[in-house]
């Protein structure tokens, strides 16, 4: 009995049909549907330059657009049937364009590939990505400047390796997470740029003879070039590893703040409430409050940490060009897509109704030599050398731990028995205030300095309003 010919679009050289267990497993419908719009816009893109380049009728033309329009017409009201057997986005809606529009439709391939096709609905769609990400990261950005704002003024202990260091203003710390977000938003504007460089026109691999425009189709899609190299445009998955590595930055600046909130809710610390609508309870222990969204925020990062060396993997051993292989790059980027940008939207709306007790931030400063530094400083401008007034403060925190007392407690002969160029005004030295005050360097947490951070974020990010936040 004769094989049954292929029904496949590009199965023209097949005699028998794909078996069903092959078509399950190399299937991509399921999730690269999210991509119609792209591969609609981008179709609609190339027909327009293949008409102006006489590979297409203007009556072929106008059939496919109209074709196209109602086909995401269609996909958008939920009555398109996407079919497993036709394996991809592109296969589905060329077909369903050839059963709407006929021969006109089948002419629409021409000069492409999906090689090339697959690389622009991508590019596409990250494109897309990177300028909701950027105005996600602006939204967290103006949270911590309305936290700044609001705490202004307001001590806080600051910490190396989890042990109280030096006295900082809360609007300081603030401001050190508005500007490793504002990394962030420079890093993916600057992928963005990387992205929007057109690949269709590389064809499979090695270009096409049919006279076409790239330059027209950049220019119709908005994208700032179009790529030198047909062969590297066919393999290259660059920008979307770019893309998963600057999510990736993104959500790890998030679980470390996630950590910090964490810590900083327990009663251990007690210098921040979450508010009840961002927490849980315990199915057993009814008095608990558990910071269940920074705990998955924090749990979250892994996911994103995987797509990225999932995508590192892939990429690694592939020769030029193409290689089916790139069909697992989709799923990575959409997981880290969905999973940071929501991480973004949670955790900009929990800032905004956090809640600072400011009263245990500030008592928390009053242990733990956290000035010891300030009186450092003290013996150097009394011309100490450093190292030697690092010994002998060192000293005075040893004595202080065996009296179980403070630097503070101290009295002033007591002072001068460790250094004789010590006088009486270094108790003003030793308060956390005076730290505080002391710390003028460019990018301190003295209060001018940071009340110039603070308001050139203000102007940057066009924040009027002053929210009022209490404390606990």
């Amino acid at each position: 009995m004769e094989n049954q010919k292929s029904k496949k679009l590009w199965g023209g050289r097949f005699d028998g049909s794909t078996a069903a267990s092959v078509e399950a497993f190399t299937e991509s419908i399921s999730y690269d549907q999210r991509l119609y719009s792209y591969d609609i816009m981008g179709s609609k893109a190339h027909a327009t330059m293949l008409a102006a380049n006489g590979l297409l009728s203007r009556d072929e033309l106008n059939a496919i657009v109209e074709g196209l329009t109602a086909i995401e017409s269609s996909i958008e009201a939920g009555t398109f049937t996407f079919k497993s057997e036709l394996e991809d986005i592109h296969m589905n809606i060329e077909k369903a364009l050839i059963d709407a529009v006929g021969p006109a439709g089948a002419k629409l391939h021409s000069a492409r590939s999906r090689n090339d096709q697959v690389a622009l609905d991508f590019r596409l769609y990250l494109r897309d990505q990177c300028d909701r990400f950027a105005a996600l990261l602006d939204d967290i950005r103006r949270a911590f400047v309305v936290l700044a704002r609001e705490y202004m003024g307001k001590i806080m202990p600051g910490y190396t390796h989890l042990q109280r260091a030096q006295p900082v203003l809360v609007s300081h710390h603030m401001m050190a997470y508005y500007e490793m977000f504002g990394r962030d938003r420079e890093r993916i504007l600057d992928c963005r740029r990387r992205i929007n460089i057109l690949p269709l026109g590389a064809a499979a691999m090695a270009g096409t003879g049919l006279p076409i425009n790239r330059e027209q189709v950049a220019e119709i899609l908005g994208f700032d070039g179009v790529t030198a190299n047909s062969m590297d445009t066919s393999g290259d998955r660059d920008f979307a590893i770019e893309f998963t590595s600057c999510c990736t930055m993104i959500q790890l600046h998030l679980s470390r703040l996630s950590e910090e909130l964490v810590l900083w809710s327990s009663q251990e610390f007690s210098f921040v409430s979450i508010a009840d609508k961002f927490c849980t309870g315990s199915s057993i222990m009814p008095q608990k409050k558990n910071p269940d969204i920074p705990e998955l925020i924090r749990g979250k990062s892994g996911r994103v940490v995987g797509s990225l060396m999932s995508l590192l993997v892939l990429i690694k051993g592939l020769p030029l060009t193409y290689n089916r292989d790139l069909q697992e790059d989709k799923e990575p980027v959409f997981d880290t897509v969905d999973t940071a940008s929501a991480s973004l939207a949670i955790m900009a709306e929990m800032l905004a109704n956090l809640r600072f007790n400011t009263d245990a931030m500030e008592e928390a400063t009053r242990t733990g030599f956290i000035t010891a530094t300030d009186l450092a400083d003290y013996l150097v401008l009394h011309n100490v050398p450093f190292r030697d007034a690092h010994g002998i403060v060192g000293r005075a925190v040893a004595a202080c731990i065996e009296k179980k007392c403070e630097l503070t407690d101290l009295t002033l002969a007591e002072m001068r028995e460790f250094s004789s160029v010590i006088d009486k005004d270094v108790f003003e030295v030793l308060s956390v205030e005076g730290s505080v005050d002391s710390r003028i360097s460019t990018g301190g947490t003295a209060g001018v300095r940071v009340e110039e951070a603070v308001t050139k974020a203000e102007q940057l990010m066009s924040i009027t309003g002053r929210g009022e936040v209490g404390s606990v």
